[in-house]
């Protein structure tokens, strides 16, 4: 998954179109992200011990990780690349891997 947690995305496609959020949790095996104020659905409770009035809960659901585009620093949505970097740390050459903004060429992480 490109998408990881804390990162700003826009949703590009659905009923929540064109919202922007922060990534909340991924869910890498079904391919889900959930987004901060976004996909906002609601669910009719029963009354329990933890909540005893019941009632309509409103909570955030998972969106489709393909909906959603990371949002770069100028705001704009990008799709992502990635390319390995090697830096210098305690005089030793480490190589990693990071993620990149097509559009602009800079480095997200």
């Amino acid at each position: 998954m490109k998408i990881k947690k804390g990162d700003k995305v826009r949703v590009i496609s659905g009923e929540a179109r064109g919202k922007d959020g922060t990534v909340l949790k991924t869910f890498p095996k079904t391919d889900r992200v959930l987004i901060e104020g976004v996909n906002i659905v609601k669910k009719h409770a029963k009354p329990t011990q933890a909540n005893p009035d019941g009632g309509i809960i409103e909570f955030e659901a998972p969106i489709h990780a393909s909906n959603v585009m990371i949002v770069d620093k100028k705001g704009k949505p990008t799709r992502v690349g990635s390319k390995t970097v090697t830096e210098t740390v305690k005089k030793k050459d480490v190589t990693r891997k990071v993620r990149v903004g097509k559009k602009t060429g800079e480095v997200l992480d």
